[in-house]
């Protein structure tokens, strides 16, 4: 790492498919291989949204028609490219919201991996010997983990995360193929796991006319409007995290292909850690493994009362145990005094009702390699922004080039820290899915519709952008403060302001929030640029789709060409949605 750009950038000499895999292993962190799982386990099959209409069309849009003003741009970042199209105020304050954002998200794969070491009990005879309490290996895990990915990032930067990511997603993959496997083959295939679950845990379109005929508590236009439009073209469109690993690519051709390419893989994973969270549920008992200090049966019987506490195995579901508060060893219970379920657990139990002792190493290294990856990506995108957009621009201008390389290596130290910081705060969810779309609809969501006009409409102004942005932020935060999900307690789940709607669950929630913050700063960013002067037009040729030249595809064979790859993906999305409706 000789200069910044090697640094925060690869260089952008990166091939395609190198970029591709990483592009989408930077997804596959803890919010990708256990909150997916969790979410399957928590809400069925209705969780392939997430993929099938919550990120593959985002991801041919990014490839087809966003990518082009990324990297034509010569941007660095997302925020810079918000400077560049409207203003510096713009880029402050989306590079202040996304730091935040990749903090949070880091923390929560910081989190994960405590639990599962936690879960494992690996270090509990270590403990034990020096009389140390077991709820420290919490606080253990999250520091050993931090020291990992802090020593490659430190060294290598983003290349260093881009090659690691490439080799944790075979690793993933080969952990979970024979998972998914085993456990189907012990359910009686897929028929004996549509017999052992709820239909509407089979179905991802069936009883979507009503909230509450489904489990994931959303009707379908919360559903498309949310999910499929607001989250995941807020989430692909516009988050750095992701947006890098493109970046770095050699030529703008492989920029576009990058989204593309990540994206057929994309559309299979729902079999590969979707899967697992049904097959955790439907799975009758956990019978003693040799890694497992005691092994409860998890037939649950009815539920004991709402003050005995004592032997939490009672409430559980399947292969899915009571939460367990991993700083207090206390059982975490709802409004109404009943424990929750962690359905965070599903994909570690999985693993260890499954799988023999070697293939088990296997499996926990893809784990492992799943939340080094989503931390490793959130940190690289967080020193990066944290330098160039904040550093450089407000703090120190005009350095050298070497200072601001040693800048960027202490940010990845602050970073991590902040990280382990936020990691605590993932206790409070059951699911740390709802965790994450949470904060998406607070940053990613106001931000798509800032983009959306900014890129099609010539007349979208530097001042209704800014105003539009923190408008649909307090949006966000107003409605999250004023609703609250079915039998959570008022605070950090909503309802601190006071409960005026209820929701099914969470994740109706966090599509309702985002919907609210999208529209708020779409309207007002409309309205106010009709007020406010434009920018001329020759300012943003190469920033609006409309005054920039279309990229040259003549010279490509084919099926080389981005929209020829985007047409067969929408064919083979649209044949599985119909398989699994």
């Amino acid at each position: 790492m000789r200069t910044s750009k090697d640094f925060f950038q690869a260089g952008r000499s990166l091939p395609a498919w190198i970029c591709g895999l990483a592009f989408i292993s930077a997804n596959l962190g803890a919010q990708e291989v256990i909150g997916m799982g969790a979410s399957g386990a928590k809400y069925g099959i209705a969780t392939s949204h997430f993929y099938w209409i919550g990120a593959i069309p985002a991801m041919i849009f990014v490839g087809v028609f966003m990518m082009p003003f990324y990297y034509g741009s010569k941007a660095r970042s997302v925020p810079e490219f918000l400077r560049l199209r409207f203003d510096e105020k713009t880029r402050a304050y989306n590079a202040c919201s996304f730091a935040v954002m990749t903090v949070f998200s880091s923390g929560i794969s910081m989190y994960a991996m405590a639990r599962l070491i936690q879960t494992l009990h690996v270090f509990d005879s270590v403990f034990l010997k020096f009389n140390l309490p077991l709820g420290w290996i919490f606080h253990f895990a999250i520091i050993i983990s931090a020291v990992i990915v802090l020593g490659y990032i430190f060294l290598g930067g983003l290349t260093s995360a881009i090659y690691n990511e490439v080799l944790q997603f075979f690793l993933i993959v080969a952990g979970f193929l024979p998972l998914v496997w085993v456990g189907l083959k012990n359910v009686g295939g897929w028929s004996g796991l549509k017999a052992a679950l709820p239909v509407a845990y089979t179905h991802s379109w069936r009883g979507m006319t009503n909230p509450h005929t489904n489990p994931l508590g959303v009707e379908w236009f919360g559903l498309s409007m949310g999910l499929a439009f607001v989250l995941s073209f807020g989430y692909w469109c516009t988050d750095f995290l992701v947006i890098q690993t493109a970046m770095a690519s050699d030529s703008e051709e492989s920029a576009r292909r990058v989204p593309l390419i990540a994206a057929v893989p994309k559309m299979f994973f729902p079999f590969l850690v979707i899967l697992p969270g049904l097959i955790a549920i439907a799975t009758p008992t956990l019978t003693q493994h040799a890694m497992m200090q005691s092994a409860p049966s998890l037939r649950a019987p009815a539920p004991a009362p709402a003050n005995d506490l004592s032997d939490p195995t009672k409430y559980n579901r399947g292969l899915i145990p009571a939460k367990v508060n991993p700083v207090t060893g206390k059982v975490m219970t709802d409004e109404q005094g009943q424990p929750l379920l962690d359905y965070d657990l599903a994909i570690p139990n999985m693993l260890l009702h499954y799988f023999p002792t070697g293939i088990l190493g296997l499996g926990l290294t893809a784990l492992l390699a799943s939340f080094m990856s989503g931390m490793a990506g959130n940190v690289t995108a967080f020193n990066t922004v944290w330098t160039y957009d904040l550093y450089q621009s407000y703090i120190h201008k005009n350095a050298s080039d070497s200072h601001y390389l040693k800048m960027g290596r202490w940010a990845t130290v602050g970073g991590i820290l902040l990280s382990m910081a936020t990691a605590y705060a993932a206790t409070s969810f059951n699911n740390i899915m709802d965790t994450l779309q949470l904060v998406f609809s607070f940053v990613n969501a106001p931000l798509f519709a800032t983009f959306l006009l900014g890129m099609f409409w010539k007349r979208t102004t530097g001042h209704a952008a800014f105003t539009g942005l923190v408008s649909g932020t307090v949006a966000a935060i107003l409605h999250h403060g004023l609703t609250l999900p079915a039998d959570a307690h008022p605070g950090i789940h909503g309802g601190w302001i006071a409960v005026v709607h209820s929701y099914p669950s969470e994740m109706a929630q966090n599509f309702w929030t985002a919907i609210w913050a999208f529209s708020t700063n779409f309207i007002l960013t409309a309205v106010i640029s009709l007020m406010t002067k434009p920018r001329p037009e020759n300012e943003l040729v190469g920033l609006v789709y409309s005054l920039t030249p279309k990229p040259v595809e003549h010279h490509m064979a084919w099926y080389a060409r981005p929209k020829v790859i985007a047409l067969g993906l929408i064919v083979l999305l649209v044949a599985l949605n119909l398989i699994f409706r």
